[in-house]
């Protein structure tokens, strides 16, 4: 496992499109956001310690942030050859076993984590109704073995500001996490 910090893109940035598979089989992309006051996209996997770490208060905070109108989705971009327990097979065990309500989609090919510059696991993206980025970075100071409680305090203080018409403050922490499983050759 290589500790990997978030590359931190450029707050602004307009949301890069998708059009990925989800567990369930159907497909969802982008547009399939229009309308919610915020798009939380989350680069996860199931391996990873970090994920781990914050899944279930992820799941949490998803579903309490969904009820207040934030469009929210998963993307694992993990080498899932290389990194079986990644498959998609074996997220739909992990979308159950943890209760994420949200989409969790698979990208094969890697272009989606690339268009993100998402460089870790977990890797937060919050953007505004106009799919601006506001927030990229941790969920929380916490991490395994630090003692610190997991209350995903940064990611919840940004929805918030979002949900409110505020600015997301500008101080904002990489995440850190297992570095994504790329393909070889990419």
């Amino acid at each position: 496992m290589a500790l990997t910090p978030s590359t931190m893109l450029p707050l602004g940035t307009t949301a890069p499109d998708f059009r990925l598979p989800d567990t369930d089989g159907r497909t969802v992309g982008l547009d399939d956001f229009a309308g919610a006051p915020a798009l939380l996209v989350a680069f996860i996997c199931n391996h990873c310690p970090y994920v781990k770490h914050v899944r279930g208060e992820l799941a949490a905070l998803a579903s309490e942030y969904q009820k207040k109108g934030v469009a929210i989705v998963g993307i694992n971009s993990n080498d899932a050859e290389s990194y079986p327990d990644d498959s998609p097979a074996m997220m739909v065990r992990e979308k159950a076993e943890v209760g994420y309500t949200f989409p969790y989609l698979y990208d094969d090919s890697q272009a989606v984590a690339r268009s993100y510059q998402a460089a870790c696991t977990p890797d937060f993206f919050l953007f505004d109704r106009d799919r601006k980025l506001v927030y990229r970075g941790q969920f929380d100071g916490s991490r395994p073995g630090n003692g610190v409680p997991v209350t995903g305090e940064d990611l919840r203080a940004a929805l918030d500001a979002v949900l409110a018409g505020h600015p997301v403050a500008a101080d904002q922490r990489p995440s850190m996490g297992c570095n994504i499983k790329w393909k070889p050759g990419r």
